[in-house]
């Protein structure tokens, strides 16, 4: 493929790709402010007892579906969008489509953050977004998913590589899991019993392990090769690893005593045990691509994949030890549970999708970044944060639990992590200005161009007699 059809591939991206991420790094840090809001309160309970907007109720749940639904999901479709025009070797189609599809994505995500906050919730967790808000996220996927399986239909190169497995299932996967979990238990008419719960932890698995692990390893085996300069190793242990990820990775995450039939924990910890494949096959693929690199990592979009690669290793390896019954006697309601969960978010998605942001951004809008040196300064400030973050609540999950849940025991740990939560908020800032700079940069460009087309001078032919 030529520069010129590259050149054309990328600026049909553009539009949509600015209306979801512009969103997205607004509502990372949205959501990493009401993060840090909801920490403090365990440092100083009383700092906003006049607030009950900001108590920990709401003010951690709305952090949790702002980082989610507001910056990964959106952040993630705008990179398959453009994986998808690239591997495809066609425009996007149907560019108008995710613009408005991003618009209506974004509206749903604040009327859901703003009736989280004024508790309007609907209790379960990462489904606590009211009905009408799920219908607008529901039909903004619908939308987006339209164009990339349109651009995808419209390629010219029919080969298909480990990335496609991975996205194409993703958008699958997104919708049956959303639509159905919000029928069951958030609609007019929902179950009740032990159902109920069993279809929240099913959900909850399923988003934020299996449907962010496709997104991600999709992701990251599209650029780790681009950037290693060599070919994936290989295509045969991706398309092992992508199978026995979904096979395994939807039967996880119902927790051990959980009062339920004895057979669900039970067939959810031999499918917990049994990720140790997928992590295996994995792991052989990024160690053998990364080894063999030419490359030195400096901080840049290849530094940000490799960290995000051994966060969703290390992630998996706690969801493991987590479903062992003796393991789980002692981290069950602890703070273990949201460190393996914030590191698979932040961790390890959100790095990648970083990484990929900054990495085609410059070629879908044809000039470099405005600050590139905030790129390296933002992944030690992710990675510094990460460590702090999900570090701290492991150990301080474990130590929570061999002392009998004392809480007590937790605050220097708590400590740590609002510090690692400070860090990533001040990374996600770097983020939001690089886009909102290079969105603003775009269109004074945009501006002068329309200006000088319609100040020029109109040219008269003379008209011979």
């Amino acid at each position: 493929m030529n520069d010129l059809s590259q050149q054309k591939i990328d600026a049909s991206c553009r539009v949509p790709l600015l209306a979801l991420f512009g969103g997205a790094a607004l509502w990372l840090v949205v959501g990493l402010l009401l993060a840090v809001i909801a920490s403090l309160t365990f440092h100083k309970p009383d700092m906003f007892a006049d607030c009950p907007v900001l108590s920990y109720g709401h003010a951690q749940p709305a952090a949790n579906d702002a980082i989610l639904y507001g910056f990964c999901i959106p952040a993630a479709l705008g990179v398959m969008l453009w994986i998808f025009a690239r591997l495809s070797q066609t425009e996007l189609v149907l560019p108008l489509v995710p613009i408005v599809a991003a618009n209506i994505w974004h509206l749903g995500v604040f009327i859901g953050i703003v009736a989280i906050l004024i508790g309007d919730s609907t209790g379960f967790a990462w489904l606590e977004f009211p009905r009408g808000s799920s219908v607008l996220l529901f039909a903004a996927f619908l939308l987006v998913a339209i164009s990339a399986v349109a651009t995808f239909g419209q390629r010219k190169e029919r080969e298909l590589y480990p990335s496609h497995w991975f996205l194409l299932a993703a958008l699958l996967w997104f919708p049956w899991i959303y639509a159905t979990a919000n029928l069951l238990i958030v609609s007019g008419h929902p179950v009740r019993g032990v159902t109920q719960a069993v279809i929240g932890w099913w959900f909850a698995n399923n988003l934020i392990f299996v449907w962010l692990s496709l997104v991600g390893l999709g992701t990251a085996f599209y650029f780790l090769p681009k950037l290693a300069g060599r070919p994936l190793q290989s295509s045969y242990f991706a398309l092992f690893a992508f199978w026995t990820l979904i096979l395994f990775g939807t039967w996880c995450g119902i927790p051990q005593g959980a009062p339920v039939p004895a057979w669900l924990p039970a067939l959810s910890t031999v499918a917990s045990s049994l990720l140790i494949v997928p992590l295996i096959a994995i792991a052989v693929i990024v160690v053998k691509t990364v080894c063999g690199a030419d490359v030195h990592c400096k901080g840049g979009p290849f530094c940000y994949i490799k960290f995000g690669s051994a966060a969703f290793l290390l992630s998996g390896l706690m969801l493991i030890a987590s479903a062992c019954p003796h393991f789980s006697r002692i981290v069950q309601f602890t703070w273990f549970g949201p460190a393996q969960e914030q590191l698979q978010i932040l961790g390890f998605f959100a790095i990648i999708i970083c990484g990929a942001v900054y990495e085609l951004l410059p070629r879908i809008m044809d000039f470099e970044l405005p600050f590139p040196k905030f790129v390296r300064f933002q992944h030690w400030c992710f990675m510094l944060g990460i460590v702090l973050l999900a570090g701290s609540l492991a150990i301080g999950g474990i130590e929570q639990g061999l002392k009998n849940y004392d809480l007590a025991t937790t605050l220097p740990f708590l400590r740590a992590s609002t510090t690692g939560l400070l860090f990533l908020l001040l990374g996600s800032l770097l983020f939001a200005a690089n886009i909102f700079v290079m969105t603003l940069k775009w269109k004074l460009a945009l501006i002068k161009s329309v200006i000088a087309a319609v100040t020029a001078p109109l040219e008269v032919s003379e008209v011979k007699p």
